[in-house]
């Protein structure tokens, strides 16, 4: 970053949406700089028979000061009025006969400039103070003046008010429509949000509609099987409860997720997540399924939004395995390592692949969720095709995430 930044950054109308505004704090300081000095030198060295070199310093400080008013204008107000009543002073000692007196009407146009600044810059107690202070001066200096003059403290002093209530009420304008736009940009991201909470609901509504109907009948029919079909073996029977009991979890579940979605206070939310101490049962259910899984886990203490990712990884992983490549053995192992959780999902092709699969299409957004469990609590995933033409599972999990379940 540039030198010259900061001072744009703070200088008057920075903060403008349009660059010819920022812009123009800029140009009338240099302009009425650049006018202003020679005006003044020739004004105090030929009109008041000032000496060239004190009027000469006195057209530099009462005039450069203005470039300064644009970043810090009540230090600029400051310089150049103290400079305008040393030059008050000065002029006692030099004709004034016939002229302005205290304030020569360059000065004028500069202190008034100057308000003007500081109005657009400073607190109301500020003005006051800044205006106290020209009263003070003006009218001090009045006792002072010498005859046959034309008096200009009173005309300052009027002329410092308007500039000074001008700056202020246009300060405050723009503070106004600044919180106003910002006020509406809060309104717009409620809006937003409560848009978002609505189609969350309406969404629930319809997953339970839809979704929790054929569940419900998957599990009666599954119970009443056994009732309702004559001579099944053993076998059959328990595939029956199997499949009723793995349908009745679903629907559970799925109910408690559609209640935190209907609504933050869901009683769904009072039930414990899933952790990696539920990975065996989950195993033994796609096993049930014709998918042989070995699993390896072990005991260890981690924050629960941890065990629930590698929950919800395992489970993304072998319903993978389910639809893309049934009956294939499958490996589940998770390992502790150096405040790390090493989740690995391993397994071989299909033994007989199917003339159709049970999904000929993916949506691709089990892999996204799991990527995005993984970012949450500050772990790494890999997946990918293995040379065998089985697939690939490898989540790391840090054991010092944050719990935010």
């Amino acid at each position: 970053m540039s030198l010259v930044e900061p001072w744009r950054q703070d200088a008057l109308l920075a903060g403008a949406s349009r660059r010819w505004v920022r812009w123009l704090p800029w140009v009338v300081a240099f302009v009425y700089c650049a006018a202003l000095m020679p005006v003044t030198l020739g004004v105090l060295n030929a009109d008041y028979n000032l000496n060239a070199g004190i009027a000469g310093t006195l057209a530099v400080i009462q005039t450069v000061p203005l470039l300064y008013a644009v970043i810090r204008p009540l230090q600029a107000w400051c310089i150049v009025f103290a400079a305008d009543v040393v030059g008050a002073l000065a002029l006692l000692t030099a004709d004034t006969a016939g002229y302005a007196w205290p304030f020569p009407a360059m000065e004028i146009v500069g202190l008034v400039l100057l308000c003007l600044a500081v109005g657009l810059r400073e607190s109301r107690r500020t003005l006051v103070l800044v205006w106290a202070t020209t009263i003070v001066a003006g009218v001090g200096l009045t006792f002072l003046a010498p005859d046959s003059t034309s008096n200009t403290a009173a005309t300052v002093i009027v002329l410092s008010a308007v500039a000074l209530i001008l700056g202020a009420a246009l300060r405050e304008r723009y503070d106004a429509q600044r919180r106003l736009a910002e006020q509406e940009t809060i309104s717009e991201a409620e809006r937003s949000r409560r848009t978002l909470l609505e189609e969350r609901a309406r969404i629930a509504r319809e997953l339970h509609d839809v979704v929790a109907h054929h569940m419900s009948m998957i599990t009666v029919q599954a119970d009443t099987a056994t009732y309702r079909l004559e001579g099944l073996s053993p076998e059959v029977q328990e595939e029956f409860t199997s499949i009723a009991t793995t349908a009745r979890a679903s629907l559970g579940e799925m109910r408690r997720l559609l209640g935190v979605l209907r609504s933050e206070d869901a009683d769904g939310e009072l039930t414990p997540q899933p952790g990696l101490a539920d990975i065996g049962r989950l195993a033994e259910a796609t096993t049930r399924a014709g998918v042989p899984v070995d699993v390896t886990t072990c005991e260890i203490e981690v924050p629960e939004t941890v065990g629930l990712s590698a929950y919800r990884i395992v489970q993304e992983a072998l319903a993978n395995v389910v639809r893309h490549a049934p009956g294939a053995p499958t490996r589940v192992t998770v390992s502790a390592g150096d405040e790390k959780v090493l989740v690995l999902v391993v397994n071989g092709p299909s033994p007989e692949p199917p003339e159709s699969p049970l999904e000929d299409t993916g949506t691709g957004q089990g892999l996204v969720g799991m990527r995005e469990r993984v970012r949450l609590v500050g772990g790494s995933l890999e997946t990918g095709p293995l040379p065998d033409g089985g697939f690939r599972v490898a989540a790391e999990l840090p054991t010092t995430a944050k719990d935010f379940t």
